[in-house]
């Protein structure tokens, strides 16, 4: 009998972890992502840093994304990688990334994921894109937390927006609608 329960106990500790991690996992992603949207020369990237393993490997995968972003190994190439995009001069004066469709399994201190981003940056120059990416990552625990040690981007579509994001026309609502 007591052999069945410490059974039973392993197995809702194990799904516990599991969920813990995913958790911990979305919340990495998420804080990766926000980071991204403001790369300026203000922006924490030793913060940024720490969201990667030590030996991490950020690579772009198909024509255009291997192309315009190559890959990255190890946690230092990977933010000089990035600050490139943020110091001296910001690429971008907006950006926004959406994440959807997760797919995420943890396995005891290992974890893959995998998510369609939409980003919606306007560049330095006020041209504005809409693109969307496959995101392929794997995770790890690294010394006590959960880290990116791969981040594989592959671009499935992108395409200018005329005109930009910004407008300075009204937002319909059924007020605004009624004058």
């Amino acid at each position: 009998m007591a052999g069945t329960y410490k059974s039973q106990i392993s197995k809702l500790s194990a799904r516990l972890d599991a969920l813990e991690g995913e958790s911990r996992i979305r919340g990495l992603v998420a804080r990766y992502m926000e980071i991204c949207d403001e790369l300026t020369p203000e922006t924490p990237y030793d913060e940024l840093g720490e969201l990667f393993s030590k030996d991490a490997v950020w690579v772009g995968t198909g024509n255009k994304y291997k192309t315009a972003f190559g890959g990255h190994k190890g946690r230092e190439e990977i933010v000089n990688f990035l600050k490139e995009y943020g110091d001296p001069k910001p690429h971008f004066s907006s950006n926004v990334h959406f994440l959807t469709s997760e797919n995420l399994l943890v396995k005891s201190k290992t974890a893959t994921g995998s998510w369609v981003m939409l980003q919606t940056p306007t560049f330095s120059n006020e041209q504005s894109f809409v693109l969307a990416a496959r995101l392929n990552l794997k995770f790890k625990v690294e010394t006590g937390k959960w880290r990116i040690s791969q981040f594989s981007t592959t671009n499935l579509f992108g395409r200018p927006v005329e005109g930009g994001w910004h407008s300075n026309a009204p937002i319909p609502t059924p007020i605004v609608d009624k004058n």
